[in-house]
């Protein structure tokens, strides 16, 4: 599902304009962008958490060349830990197959 077919799918289901239902999840996204930016965790209830972890520098290398390293920076990475509803839901389905 692409934010296309989202924007689509609300804008059906609530008889709001695309371009007003593109406005809100594009605000939603930023918001949670610029929290993960400032270091805060972000918690939707039985979704998830979002949450910025610090990954120590490491030493890699390339599957092609396994004599060379290279050294990978540190950096702040995001986390999506799915939430109690989420899970159930991806239990089933995984039963389900």
């Amino acid at each position: 599902m692409t934010k296309r077919d989202l924007v689509v799918r609300i804008a059906n289901e609530t008889g709001l304009t695309q371009l007003a239902v593109k406005e809100v999840i594009q605000k939603f996204l930023d918001s949670i962008v610029d929290n993960l930016a400032a270091g805060k965790n972000v918690e939707f209830r039985n979704f998830g958490v979002f949450q910025c972890r610090y990954r120590k520098s490491r030493i890699g290398r390339n599957p092609r060349k396994p004599q060379e390293t290279v050294e990978i920076p540190a950096r702040y990475v995001v986390r999506f830990k799915e939430g109690k509803v989420m899970k159930q839901k991806m239990t089933r389905r995984v039963a389900s197959s």
